[in-house]
């Protein structure tokens, strides 16, 4: 999920190296307004239990942190113990499966570090998890996640072997991919003792986490495919070409304010791109005139002032979404966890999100966004069926 250039978001989806992980928090890193000048103030209005805040470091691997998170919430809300799940045990998982799909199409998919939510939902019904503390995929006395390295030795590998493939009833190249794996983040272990008892990944999902992986859904929404019908999601980090439910863009928010109220949480996917996203100043929001806006030409004070004064939002519709979808302004270059709901001082509303950069931002790690840009720029939401209107419920293919 990384859009960029060699200095900000533009054009070109890649979500892949640590480069563009950098890449993307420095682009949307571009606005910062000090406090005095600052128009928002917001006050919470829902606010559902959560872990804490953790930082991806290096990686594009937003999508396991976003989601991991979301099932962390999962179990609190199950009455489970709050836990730290291994994030870099899901995305080593979604590298060793993709690894092989990339040598069946011959090469022809994106290679990199880039997910979708229902990766670690897949992870988890295949593989299991582990505790963070068990496996942080952090070698060599590392502090952060830095996979830049090591997935360019992984991408240099894969295509020799799809360019060149020998025959083997084993290939031999599957335990190569493994060993680098270990090599750069550790060895999986086999087993493993959480407070006082042994455990194997799928034994700690069964008997700790305890969530079963069919509880969850995925939908997007385009207007291109039929509503209430599956459709392919045609970004390039669905590598496992997975077909999601396809609803009319209003039940994105309808969904999310509905599962809010229920002390549902949502995994989200979507674009962080456009200079009305501000990591720092923790506000997106979509201004009036975005459809003009051209952030490669933009100085900062003019992106500073999309933030020193509240204005009026855009009315987003479908045809609008759709646009942006086509001409790829709109693309999957970041997940976060929605765990909120706030209000500005006019009474508008904003969803609390939770992000995977640290907290060096002016929410400590949290961003409020209105319901305008996520109508916009959601190219995916995941989240427990229990959280779904069941007027939604009922349109869904089955």
């Amino acid at each position: 999920m990384k859009k960029i250039t060699l200095s900000i978001i533009a054009g070109m989806f890649v979500f892949s190296t640590a480069m563009a992980q950098d890449n993307l928090v420095k682009a949307t890193s571009g606005t910062k307004v000090d406090t005095a000048k600052k128009a928002y103030r917001f006050t919470e209005v829902i606010n559902i239990d959560r872990t804490a805040v953790e930082n991806q470091g290096s990686s594009g691997t937003c999508w396991s942190y976003a989601t991991g998170s979301f099932l962390e919430s999962e179990m609190i809300k199950a009455g489970r113990k709050p836990i730290h799940l291994s994030k870099i045990f899901h995305a080593r998982k979604q590298y060793e499966d993709k690894s092989d799909v990339y040598v069946r199409m011959g090469g022809n998919i994106g290679w990199g570090d880039g997910g979708e939510p229902h990766d670690v939902i897949n992870s988890l019904r295949k593989y299991g998890t582990v505790p963070q503390d068990v496996y942080s995929g952090l070698t060599a006395g590392a502090t952060r996640n830095n996979f830049g390295e090591m997935q360019a030795v992984l991408e240099g590998m894969l295509k020799g072997v799809a360019a060149n493939k020998n025959g083997s009833i084993n290939p031999v190249w599957k335990s190569l991919v493994n060993n680098t794996l270990d090599a750069y983040l550790g060895k999986v272990p086999e087993t493993f003792t959480y407070e006082g008892k042994s455990y194997n990944p799928k034994s700690f999902a069964k008997e700790v986490v305890g969530l079963n992986p069919d509880d969850y859904i995925e939908f997007m929404s385009q207007n291109n495919t039929p509503y209430w019908e599956k459709a392919m999601m045609m970004v390039p980090d669905n590598w496992s070409f997975e077909w999601v439910n396809n609803i009319p863009m209003p039940e994105i928010t309808n969904i999310i304010d509905y599962a809010l109220k229920q002390g549902y949480t949502v995994t989200w996917a979507t674009d962080v791109s456009e200079p009305y996203f501000s990591w720092p100043n923790g506000v997106a929001y979509v201004p009036e005139n975005a459809m003009s806006l051209d952030a490669k030409r933009m100085k900062k004070d003019e992106k500073d002032a999309l933030f020193t004064e509240v204005k009026k939002e855009l009315t987003i519709t479908p045809e609008i979404r759709q646009v942006g979808l086509d001409n790829q302004n709109t693309t999957d270059d970041h997940g976060m966890h929605i765990v909120g709901l706030s209000k500005d001082q006019n009474g508008k509303e904003y969803y609390i999100v939770k992000n995977s950069w640290g907290e060096d931002n002016d929410y400590k790690g949290y961003l409020n966004v209105s319901k305008a840009y996520v109508q916009l720029k959601t190219t995916a939401i995941l989240l427990n069926k229990k959280g779904v209107p069941s007027s939604v419920m009922s349109k869904i293919q089955k």
